[in-house]
């Protein structure tokens, strides 16, 4: 890509043709960047590789296994593959980049790199 992605952009792939609230808008090697914006409630399941959120707009509350925590703009939150997770009470302009990466399983059962 030689130039920015930008939120106007991403957000003007929404909703999608079945009114999916994300849309993918880069691919490269492993990586997959989406924006993503739920209305509502936010009906996600576990993914099977490791997932990386930039919240551009909004606040909530963000679920992620066992833990909640608050977020907002700025934020990165990161879920590791397989992991419940979802945004709760969550404002209705939230708005995040989503970035998926790695192998199926996620990175967790690698050896580290050395």
């Amino acid at each position: 890509m030689d130039r920015p992605l930008t939120v106007a952009e991403a957000l003007a792939k929404l909703p999608g043709p079945a009114g999916q609230r994300w849309a993918v808008v880069l691919e490269h090697g492993t990586l997959e960047v989406e924006i993503y914006a739920p209305r509502g409630q936010d009906p996600q399941k576990p993914h099977t590789r490791d997932e990386l959120y930039v919240v551009v707009a909004g606040r909530g509350e963000f679920v992620n296994g066992a833990s909640r925590a608050a977020f907002g703009p700025g934020d990165a939150l990161f879920v590791p593959a397989g992991v419940v997770h979802r945004f709760e009470n969550f404002s209705d302009d939230l708005v995040v980049w989503v970035m998926f990466y790695g192998p199926e399983g996620g990175e967790a059962g690698l050896a580290p790199a050395r």
